[in-house]
């Protein structure tokens, strides 16, 4: 450590005998033979104005900035060459005065205080439990699984519980990636999880009062919770629970019952299922394709029928609404055999134009790009391409999904990937790119300020993301750009709350057990 208060080496030899020196516009590399090359953004380089280079005995060079610090090998492939590190999620702060590696990884010495940055063998199993773990220690409540605040920022022990908009999806998330992971390994601790958590999501039906209408999230009286929202009291004023109920919820709760009713192993656990997804499918068919909740009134988000597509706000929503009700449908009928939900479904498609309203997700681009919609289109494309098996059908919804994948394969996500080859059996599906996403998801799911928009590697898209945020033409890996789930803007530069929240992390597992359990996964 000692080594960290001298002055910083502006110039380094490797093993090669090749040299490498630090200037105001990149990194200048020169061989044994005497030929240059400067390094800078077009080579992936973050930062050109480097303030301190040195190299470690296996093939990496370290820098250091004003800006953070970064890692290179050299003799890596391009898209593994390159990992740069900023904010508290790797460092006290940006300015780096020093650095020095050693075995495993190198010492960082910044303005206000040292970091030890390291490389551990770590493959994806571990990382499972790494992040199964932390959903044990600060994020299950009443076997609900979300993030949870942190009212003191980064400080893990100030975490506190509480309910969010949309507790039905992010639990419907872990049953599933539990569920898969039963299937997989055969684990009494994941069918246990899974159980525990799927009646928690079931009961979300059960606590409204209102036939197939799930809550969105539910606290017990004297717990915290935000003020907004539309909330109500059960009954014996025990108990209350969050209204204005979404699609996104519904995408959930049919996409976990979907998957827990087929890999888990009792009739128990199936009859627990069954009345409530044949509940919500039924409120559905008798409010006219709507969700209507207190009061008789029908959600902002939960409008399936063709007078809700004649509209402008309809018409923008109709492929990915006609997908989720009728994915809906398909997996009520699975559940239940009963023939009142395999009629309606066949009515959306044959008589309605349903399924030609989802075959636009191959045919057109959305005017404005909504990553939470991919999220809740995947989710639906997932159970009904397991089920459909009436070979016309299976062909449009096929096309439907492929352009889907298409259209959004340059985000690198995983979920997008495994659910495309699973549905479809493509062989065509970006492997490499989606297991280097699951690699570099951080550990650390703490959502500290990310900012890569002063990055030399970066081009800026001219157009803004739906909030206005700035965007790069290329989806920064995981470990470089702010926390988020799969319904994040992978292109968003900036962002993160200064570690006010952490994140439950169950967006690793899904993907990572669903290609386990497909085999999509290399060994």
């Amino acid at each position: 450590l000692r080594k960290l208060s001298a002055r910083s080496a502006k110039e380094v030899s490797d093993a090669h005998r090749t040299r490498w020196r630090v200037t105001g516009r990149g990194l200048l590399e020169q061989n044994s033979g005497g030929k240059k090359k400067l390094w800078a953004g077009k080579d992936g380089l973050p930062v050109l104005h480097l303030t301190a280079v040195a190299a470690d005995g296996g093939g990496r060079l370290w820098m250091g900035s004003p800006e953070g610090a970064v890692c290179f090998l050299p003799e890596c492939e391009p898209q593994s060459q390159w990992f740069y590190f900023w904010g508290r999620r790797y460092l006290p702060d940006n300015n780096i005065v020093n650095i020095i590696p050693d075995a495993k990884g190198a010492w960082v010495r910044t303005e206000t205080g040292i970091s030890h940055l390291e490389f551990k063998p770590f493959d994806l199993a571990r990382k499972s439990d790494f992040f199964l773990r932390r959903i044990r220690q600060r994020h299950d409540r009443y076997g609900y699984v979300a993030d949870c605040d942190l009212p003191r920022p980064g400080d893990l022990s100030s975490f506190r519980l509480t309910p969010s908009d949309n507790d039905g999806l992010w639990t419907a998330i872990y049953v599933a990636a539990e569920c898969f992971r039963y299937a997989v390994t055969r684990s009494p601790e994941a069918l246990d999880h899974a159980r525990v958590s799927l009646a928690a999501l079931l009961r979300l039906e059960a606590i409204t009062g209102i036939a197939g209408f799930p809550a969105r999230a539910l606290i017990r009286k004297g717990d915290y919770r935000d003020p907004v929202g539309e909330w109500h009291w059960t009954p014996d004023g025990e108990w209350e629970w969050k209204g204005d109920t979404s699609s996104d919820e519904l995408v959930g709760h049919f996409f976990a019952y979907s998957i827990a009713y087929d890999l888990l192993p009792d009739e128990s656990d199936r009859a627990a299922v069954r009345p409530v997804a044949a509940r919500i499918a039924r409120h559905l068919l008798d409010h006219g394709l709507n969700l209507v909740g207190p009061g008789g009134r029908i959600t902002r988000w939960g409008r399936y029928s063709p007078d809700y597509f004649a509209t402008p706000d309809g018409k923008a929503d109709r492929a990915l609404n006609s997908l989720e009700i009728l994915s809906h449908l398909r997996v009520a009928y699975h559940l239940t055999r009963n023939d009142q939900f395999l009629s309606a479904y066949r009515r959306l498609v044959d008589d309605l134009g349903y399924l030609q309203n989802v075959e636009q997700f191959a045919t057109k681009v959305p005017a404005e790009i909504n990553y939470s919609d991919e999220e809740l289109a995947f989710l639906s494309f997932y159970p009904v391409m397991n089920l459909e098996d009436d070979p016309r059908l299976r062909q449009q919804y096929v096309r439907a999904l492929r352009g889907l994948w298409l259209r959004t394969r340059d985000e690198k996500n995983p979920l997008w990937d495994f659910t495309y080859a699973a549905g479809t059996g493509a062989k065509d599906y970006d492997q490499k790119d989606a297991v280097d996403s699951l690699e570099r998801i951080p550990l650390d799911t703490v959502s500290w300020t990310v900012r890569n928009s002063q990055r030399a590697d970066v081009t800026l898209r001219s157009s803004h993301g739906r909030f206005g945020e700035r965007e790069s033409h290329r989806a920064l890996p995981p470990n470089e750009r702010a926390m988020m789930k799969w319904n994040g803007n992978p292109f968003e530069l900036d962002g993160g709350n200064g570690g006010r929240s952490e994140d439950d992390g169950a967006f690793f597992l899904l993907p990572y057990w669903l290609g386990r359990y497909h085999h999509l996964l290399p060994n």
